[in-house]
């Protein structure tokens, strides 16, 4: 039974997979440079975060959203990549005294 189960879900995974990256050639046929500009945009917003940090040595995700304009989750993720790519560093656990700093 347990057997059965995962086959049905990585056959349901490949099929999803399959999907999205059909819908992801369909997109840059549609609109080309799409994906690009979206990284930039991203690398972009990354950058404002760093030059905030820059001036004022510090940034929560409350100032992120604000500066961004940009959703809770997304200003999370943003922290997050960056965090991951060792330039910045969390101080605190979380909660409201949580703040991020230039490593």
């Amino acid at each position: 039974m347990d057997y059965l189960f995962l086959i049905i879900v990585g056959l349901i995974g490949v099929g999803i997979g399959t999907y999205l990256g059909k819908q992801r050639v369909k997109l840059e046929k549609e609109w080309p440079g799409f994906i690009e500009a979206q990284l930039e945009k991203k690398r972009s917003s990354k950058e404002e975060i760093l030059n905030f940090i820059k001036t004022h040595e510090r940034i929560t995700n409350n100032n992120v959203e604000e500066i961004l304009g940009v959703s809770d989750s997304t200003a999370t993720r943003y922290l997050d990549q960056l965090e991951e790519e060792g330039l910045i560093r969390q101080v605190g656990e979380r909660g409201r005294g949580v703040y991020y700093e230039l490593k």
